[in-house]
């Protein structure tokens, strides 16, 4: 095994197994990686745009059963802070989204016991008949995987209702790693490698736009970076010819401020700057089915950010108006509009509005 036949077979577009993606991962140079992630990005995306969007982060709940140990943002559900969003909350929220030139809501929260199906649909539907053109990026497959098991029902159901009530995408939330040794050490109530990727290839049959995401640096190896990859890959590829499928990619580090995981077991955030920059290489060599990779800029800042757009990442996501969970733990970086769009232009690309399909917008100012 050596570097310059697999960079060939990265440029081919074909997929590259475990052991050859750990080989790179390890021992390739990162400018040599840099370059291929780029040439990679060209082939898939070529040109010099980079695609960025408008969206508010808003938390249905705090409360939260999963308790996991990298997150400090979930309280117990017997707790006297615990909060359900209430719908002038979320109307005054949107309001302020839509002045900002947004019109996607990204709803996510912890798994709240008393939180059936019907609590979902009944918002899902309330909100799109007050908002009818809002999009409502919202839950996950723990979310899924969580009212699956309350309603006794199987994951197709539990979608089928949530689209009919308005649900418009589904974001790759709670993959942290996709390896059990690491799910059952970190999340251990939390939907498993089988159940998220399950809850995926049925939103795939449905013809629900997903995400896909990775939380690393904290106890997973190298090798189950590499195993999580190929996962996404393996999933994407099974989807029905015509559907959206996974249209996005994007890792991030681990954020460690005040966690269970730091304060109690000493773990921290391992991943340097070079480091996350080789991650963003190896996604998209590893991910010749997914189109778009993006850059966290919210973990990572604005500087690493930019260099990704040079290493394999085409996306600079969203300007997230409120975000909670990830910022309780460390990540403070923000942007505005124009400060996206800047940032873009200054690594020498165009930017681009796009919304959760991928489809180019016009951003009006």
């Amino acid at each position: 095994m050596n570097t310059k036949s697999l960079y060939k077979k990265a440029l081919s577009l074909e997929f590259l197994s475990i052991e050859e993606g750990l080989f790179l991962y390890e021992n390739a140079p990162l400018e040599e990686l840099v370059f291929i992630g780029n040439s990679i990005r060209q082939l898939k995306n070529p040109g010099k745009i980079v695609t960025w969007q408008i969206d508010r982060n808003v938390n249905i709940t705090n409360a939260c059963l999963s308790q996991c140990k990298f997150c400090n943002f979930y309280k117990n559900p017997k707790d006297k802070d615990v909060y359900i969003t209430g719908i002038d909350e979320y109307k005054k929220k949107i309001n302020e989204l839509f002045s900002l030139g947004g019109n996607q809501l990204l709803l996510q929260g912890g798994l709240h016991p008393k939180l059936g199906l019907k609590f979902y649909t009944d918002l899902f539907s309330e909100l799109k008949l007050y908002y009818p053109t809002l999009k409502l990026h919202a839950l996950g497959p723990p979310e899924i995987v969580n009212l699956a098991r309350l309603e006794k029902k199987s994951y197709k159901e539990i979608l089928e209702a949530l689209i009919t009530s308005g649900l418009d995408s589904l974001p790759g939330a709670g993959a942290e790693i996709l390896c059990d040794r690491v799910r059952k050490s970190i999340s251990p109530a939390k939907a498993n490698t089988q159940q998220w990727l399950d809850v995926m290839r049925e939103a795939h049959k449905l013809n629900l736009v997903t995400s896909a995401t990775m939380m690393f640096g904290h106890i997973e190896t190298k090798q189950e970076r590499i195993e999580h990859l190929v996962a996404i890959r393996e999933v994407q590829s099974e989807k029905p010819e015509n559907a959206p499928g996974f249209l996005a990619f994007i890792p991030w580090p681990f954020q460690d401020k005040n966690t269970e995981l730091h304060a109690k077991f000493g773990v921290s955030n391992t991943v340097s700057s070079q480091e996350y920059i080789k991650t963003i290489a190896i996604s998209r060599i590893m991910l010749p089915n997914v189109q778009n990779i993006q850059a966290s800029w919210l973990t990572v800042g604005k500087d690493i950010a930019q260099i990704c757009l040079h290493a394999g990442a085409n996306d600079f996501g969203s300007i997230m108006i409120e975000e909670n969970v990830v910022s309780a733990a460390g990540a403070n970086f923000t942007f505005d509009a124009d400060g996206i769009q800047f940032a873009i232009r200054e690594a020498g690309f165009m930017p681009q509005l796009r919304n959760q399909k991928y489809e180019f917008i016009e951003y009006m100012k």
